[in-house]
């Protein structure tokens, strides 16, 4: 016959070992836990602006890669109706986010960063996408104008809209057979063509609109610049980064850089975002 008494003091020296290894198991993992960054560490929101004749759809393949690294992202959605209304919006969306962003712009999306985050300690770090970095008192038109280069005037197809005030207003496209050519000519051109019959179009007004504060004066600050950019000509692009002490990446491409060349832009957003990981 079974001793039962002797079974279940075994049983019960057998439990003990068990759970003393447990916990000595549990101790060693959760000391290598916080020994040092593990791929689970937190991580910067990355937040992307986009700019006119684009939407949030322009960042897709960027988004791919910064959510296989284990970034957080959001694509705002902008409502290209002017810089300071447009900052207003971001900074909305900003204060749903918890923890640290990285705040990104293409195009016109670069003024719209530039107010937005300004005075905005939770925005680390501004990453410009062949972008405007407008000082104040500056507007998008006046620093497309300081430099030759831009086509973009002559491919624009103006819309009269009505304001909810009142008023009225002129939305800004860019003429679809137009599109490739001067917007995404690196583009393959079936995506140019969606892209074309997609964009959103630009308040007139919001490109005569002044600057009035300028985060990348205390922000650091990255800056992709496109050398075959027809909407924003190379020359403005690199006097607006080296004004700002931009940390500075050349690409030779369209205005579309972040769908002709997503690995260079998020590599870009990765390096500030490495910069204010804890």
């Amino acid at each position: 016959m079974v001793d039962i008494r002797r079974s279940s003091r075994a049983v019960a020296a057998i439990t003990a070992v068990v759970a003393a290894g447990s916990l000595a198991v549990a101790c060693t993992a959760s000391t290598t836990t916080h020994a040092g960054p593990t791929l689970d560490a937190p991580k910067p929101t990355i937040v992307l602006v986009h700019g006119a004749f684009a939407d949030g759809s322009s960042w897709n393949d960027v988004i791919d890669r910064l959510i296989e690294n284990r970034y957080p992202v959001v694509a705002a959605a902008n409502p290209l109706r002017g810089p300071a209304a447009d900052a207003a919006s971001v900074r909305g969306l900003i204060s749903h986010i918890d923890g640290p962003v990285v705040l990104v712009g293409h195009s016109y999306g670069g003024s719209v960063i530039s107010a937005a985050a300004a005075g905005n300690d939770q925005v680390k770090a501004l990453v410009y996408v062949a972008a405007f970095l407008p000082a104040p008192g500056e507007t998008a038109l006046e620093l497309t104008a300081k430099f030759p280069g831009s086509t973009l005037p002559g491919t624009l197809d103006p819309v009269a809209f009505t304001r909810p005030d009142g008023s009225t207003g002129t939305d800004l496209y860019i003429q679809q057979s137009k599109f490739r050519d001067q917007f995404a000519a690196d583009v393959a051109a079936d995506r140019a063509t969606l892209a074309a019959a997609a964009q959103r179009p630009i308040d007139q007004t919001a490109l005569e609109e002044k600057a009035t504060v300028a985060a990348w004066t205390d922000k650091p600050s990255w800056d992709v610049i496109t050398t075959q950019d027809l909407n924003i000509p190379l020359a403005a692009q690199r006097f607006m980064a080296e004004r700002a002490h931009s940390r500075v990446t050349e690409v030779e491409a369209s205005h579309s850089v972040a769908v002709s060349h997503p690995d260079v832009v998020a590599d870009v957003i990765e390096q500030a975002a490495q910069g204010v990981t804890p």
